[in-house]
Protein backbone atom coordinates (compact mmCIF):
# COMPACT_ATOMS: atom_id res chain seq x y z
CA UNK A 1 0.00 0.00 0.00
CA UNK A 2 1.49 3.33 -1.09
CA UNK A 3 2.13 5.87 1.69
CA UNK A 4 0.98 9.46 1.12
CA UNK A 5 2.16 12.15 3.55
CA UNK A 6 -0.30 15.02 4.09
CA UNK A 7 1.48 18.13 5.39
CA UNK A 8 -1.18 20.60 6.57
CA UNK A 9 -1.90 22.28 9.92
CA UNK A 10 -5.69 22.23 9.35
CA UNK A 11 -7.15 19.19 11.14
CA UNK A 12 -10.28 19.25 8.95
CA UNK A 13 -8.16 19.12 5.78
CA UNK A 14 -6.10 16.30 7.28
CA UNK A 15 -9.23 14.24 7.97
CA UNK A 16 -10.88 14.99 4.61
CA UNK A 17 -7.83 14.12 2.53
CA UNK A 18 -6.94 11.08 4.67
CA UNK A 19 -10.46 9.68 4.36
CA UNK A 20 -10.53 10.00 0.58
CA UNK A 21 -7.03 8.57 0.18
CA UNK A 22 -7.98 5.58 2.32
CA UNK A 23 -11.04 4.96 0.14
CA UNK A 24 -8.74 4.97 -2.89
CA UNK A 25 -6.48 2.32 -1.34
CA UNK A 26 -3.64 4.52 -0.08
CA UNK A 27 -2.06 4.70 3.37
CA UNK A 28 -2.25 8.34 4.52
CA UNK A 29 0.07 9.86 7.11
CA UNK A 30 -0.17 13.40 8.50
CA UNK A 31 2.18 16.12 9.68
CA UNK A 32 1.05 19.48 11.01
CA UNK A 33 4.31 21.41 10.55
CA UNK A 34 7.12 21.63 8.05
CA UNK A 35 9.75 20.50 10.55
CA UNK A 36 7.81 17.43 11.65
CA UNK A 37 7.22 16.57 7.99
CA UNK A 38 10.94 16.75 7.19
CA UNK A 39 11.70 14.53 10.18
CA UNK A 40 9.09 11.95 9.09
CA UNK A 41 10.34 11.99 5.49
CA UNK A 42 13.95 11.51 6.60
CA UNK A 43 12.94 8.52 8.73
CA UNK A 44 10.59 6.81 6.30
CA UNK A 45 10.09 8.48 2.89
CA UNK A 46 6.53 8.30 1.51
CA UNK A 47 5.62 7.58 -2.11
CA UNK A 48 4.11 11.07 -2.49
CA UNK A 49 3.73 14.28 -0.44
CA UNK A 50 0.67 16.55 -0.37
CA UNK A 51 2.13 19.83 0.86
CA UNK A 52 0.36 22.95 2.12
CA UNK A 53 2.28 26.19 1.56
CA UNK A 54 1.11 28.17 4.58
CA UNK A 55 2.48 26.14 7.49
CA UNK A 56 2.98 27.53 11.02
CA UNK A 57 6.76 27.11 11.08
CA UNK A 58 8.64 26.33 7.85
CA UNK A 59 6.96 27.67 4.72
CA UNK A 60 5.85 24.95 2.29
CA UNK A 61 8.05 26.38 -0.45
CA UNK A 62 11.05 26.03 1.84
CA UNK A 63 10.09 22.43 2.63
CA UNK A 64 9.91 21.72 -1.11
CA UNK A 65 13.27 23.40 -1.71
CA UNK A 66 14.88 21.39 1.10
CA UNK A 67 13.56 18.10 -0.26
CA UNK A 68 14.71 18.87 -3.81
CA UNK A 69 18.23 19.72 -2.62
CA UNK A 70 18.62 16.37 -0.84
CA UNK A 71 19.68 13.44 -3.01
CA UNK A 72 17.68 11.04 -0.83
CA UNK A 73 14.40 12.93 -1.19
CA UNK A 74 14.57 14.96 -4.40
CA UNK A 75 12.68 12.37 -6.46
CA UNK A 76 9.66 12.10 -4.13
CA UNK A 77 6.64 13.56 -5.98
CA UNK A 78 5.16 16.68 -4.36
CA UNK A 79 1.61 17.92 -4.86
CA UNK A 80 1.15 21.42 -3.46
CA UNK A 81 -2.24 22.07 -1.85
CA UNK A 82 -2.80 25.72 -0.97
CA UNK A 83 -5.16 28.67 -0.80
CA UNK A 84 -2.69 30.73 -2.83
CA UNK A 85 -4.17 30.89 -6.32
CA UNK A 86 -2.09 33.58 -8.04
CA UNK A 87 -0.15 32.54 -11.14
CA UNK A 88 3.13 33.69 -9.60
CA UNK A 89 2.60 31.23 -6.73
CA UNK A 90 1.99 28.35 -9.16
CA UNK A 91 5.02 29.28 -11.25
CA UNK A 92 7.20 29.46 -8.12
CA UNK A 93 5.91 26.08 -6.97
CA UNK A 94 6.76 24.44 -10.29
CA UNK A 95 10.17 26.14 -10.35
CA UNK A 96 10.95 24.71 -6.92
CA UNK A 97 10.13 21.23 -8.21
CA UNK A 98 6.46 20.60 -7.43
CA UNK A 99 4.84 17.94 -9.59
CA UNK A 100 1.33 19.39 -9.34
CA UNK A 101 -0.54 22.29 -7.76
CA UNK A 102 -4.10 22.24 -6.36
CA UNK A 103 -5.81 25.31 -4.91
CA UNK A 104 -8.27 25.40 -2.01
CA UNK A 105 -11.20 24.90 -1.98
CA UNK A 106 -10.72 21.67 -3.89
CA UNK A 107 -12.57 18.56 -4.97
CA UNK A 108 -11.36 15.52 -2.97
CA UNK A 109 -12.11 13.31 -5.97
CA UNK A 110 -9.96 15.47 -8.25
CA UNK A 111 -7.18 15.50 -5.68
CA UNK A 112 -7.14 11.69 -5.55
CA UNK A 113 -7.15 11.54 -9.37
CA UNK A 114 -4.13 13.81 -9.48
CA UNK A 115 -2.32 11.69 -6.89
CA UNK A 116 -3.00 8.59 -8.99
CA UNK A 117 -1.88 10.37 -12.15
CA UNK A 118 1.45 11.43 -10.62
CA UNK A 119 2.16 7.94 -9.28
CA UNK A 120 1.10 6.33 -12.56
CA UNK A 121 3.49 8.53 -14.55
CA UNK A 122 6.30 7.54 -12.23
CA UNK A 123 5.61 3.82 -12.63
CA UNK A 124 5.26 4.11 -16.39
CA UNK A 125 8.68 5.73 -16.73
CA UNK A 126 10.74 3.08 -18.48
CA UNK A 127 14.42 2.60 -17.81
CA UNK A 128 16.14 3.84 -20.97
CA UNK A 129 18.93 6.17 -22.03
CA UNK A 130 18.38 9.13 -24.33
CA UNK A 131 21.15 11.00 -26.14
CA UNK A 132 21.47 14.33 -27.91
CA UNK A 133 25.03 15.46 -28.53
CA UNK A 134 26.80 15.63 -25.16
CA UNK A 135 23.47 15.32 -23.33
CA UNK A 136 22.42 12.01 -21.80
CA UNK A 137 19.27 11.18 -19.85
CA UNK A 138 18.88 8.00 -17.83
CA UNK A 139 15.10 7.96 -17.50
CA UNK A 140 14.88 5.09 -15.02
CA UNK A 141 17.26 6.79 -12.59
CA UNK A 142 15.95 10.23 -13.63
CA UNK A 143 19.46 11.56 -14.03
CA UNK A 144 20.82 14.02 -16.56
CA UNK A 145 24.44 14.24 -17.68
CA UNK A 146 26.33 16.84 -19.69
CA UNK A 147 29.60 15.39 -20.99
CA UNK A 148 29.45 12.80 -18.18
CA UNK A 149 28.91 15.51 -15.53
CA UNK A 150 25.62 15.30 -13.62
CA UNK A 151 23.15 18.13 -14.10
CA UNK A 152 20.62 18.71 -11.33
CA UNK A 153 17.12 19.21 -12.77
CA UNK A 154 13.79 19.66 -11.04
CA UNK A 155 11.20 16.93 -11.75
CA UNK A 156 9.36 19.12 -14.26
CA UNK A 157 12.59 20.16 -15.99
CA UNK A 158 13.56 16.52 -16.31
CA UNK A 159 10.14 15.53 -17.66
CA UNK A 160 10.21 18.38 -20.17
CA UNK A 161 13.68 17.56 -21.46
CA UNK A 162 12.81 13.86 -21.57
CA UNK A 163 9.69 14.46 -23.70
CA UNK A 164 11.63 16.64 -26.12
CA UNK A 165 14.50 14.16 -26.42
CA UNK A 166 12.11 11.24 -26.93
CA UNK A 167 10.61 13.17 -29.84
CA UNK A 168 13.95 12.63 -31.64
CA UNK A 169 14.16 16.01 -33.35
CA UNK A 170 10.44 16.38 -34.03
CA UNK A 171 8.63 19.52 -32.89
CA UNK A 172 6.27 19.30 -29.91
CA UNK A 173 3.67 22.04 -29.69
CA UNK A 174 3.19 24.15 -26.59
CA UNK A 175 -0.16 22.49 -25.96
CA UNK A 176 1.32 19.00 -26.28
CA UNK A 177 4.03 19.83 -23.77
CA UNK A 178 1.63 21.42 -21.31
CA UNK A 179 -0.67 18.38 -21.47
CA UNK A 180 2.14 15.83 -21.20
CA UNK A 181 4.09 17.52 -18.41
CA UNK A 182 1.41 19.28 -16.39
CA UNK A 183 -1.52 16.99 -17.13
CA UNK A 184 -5.15 17.64 -17.87
CA UNK A 185 -5.70 20.70 -15.66
CA UNK A 186 -5.27 24.34 -16.56
CA UNK A 187 -2.96 25.57 -13.82
CA UNK A 188 0.07 25.55 -16.11
CA UNK A 189 0.34 28.31 -18.70
CA UNK A 190 2.64 29.24 -21.57
CA UNK A 191 4.52 31.38 -19.05
CA UNK A 192 5.15 28.30 -16.93
CA UNK A 193 6.50 26.45 -19.98
CA UNK A 194 8.71 29.37 -21.02
CA UNK A 195 10.14 29.60 -17.51
CA UNK A 196 11.12 25.93 -17.56
CA UNK A 197 12.63 26.21 -21.05
CA UNK A 198 14.70 29.20 -19.94
CA UNK A 199 15.95 27.41 -16.82
CA UNK A 200 16.80 24.31 -18.84
CA UNK A 201 18.90 26.37 -21.24
CA UNK A 202 20.73 27.94 -18.32
CA UNK A 203 21.61 24.50 -16.97
CA UNK A 204 22.59 22.87 -20.28
CA UNK A 205 25.59 25.13 -20.86
CA UNK A 206 27.23 24.58 -24.24
CA UNK A 207 24.44 22.22 -25.32
CA UNK A 208 21.68 24.78 -24.70
CA UNK A 209 21.54 25.58 -28.42
CA UNK A 210 20.00 22.15 -29.00
CA UNK A 211 16.83 23.28 -27.24
CA UNK A 212 15.30 25.11 -30.20
CA UNK A 213 12.24 27.34 -30.31
CA UNK A 214 10.10 26.81 -33.40
CA UNK A 215 8.33 30.15 -33.63
CA UNK A 216 4.56 29.98 -33.45
CA UNK A 217 4.57 26.19 -32.86
CA UNK A 218 6.64 24.90 -29.97
CA UNK A 219 10.03 23.41 -29.21
CA UNK A 220 12.36 20.62 -30.26
CA UNK A 221 15.75 19.18 -29.33
CA UNK A 222 18.20 19.10 -32.22
CA UNK A 223 19.89 15.68 -32.31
Amino acid sequence: MEKILIVDDDADIQRLVSYNLQLAGFQPQVAGTGRSALEMIATKPPELIILDLMLPDVDGNEVCRTLRQNEETRRIPILMLTARSEEIDRVLGFELGADDYVTKPFSPRELVLRVKSILRRGKAEQASTLHAGALKLETGKRQCYLEARPVVLTPKEFDLLSELMKAAGNVLTRQELLERIWGYHGDATSRTLDTHIRRLREKLGGEAYRLETVRGIGFRVAT
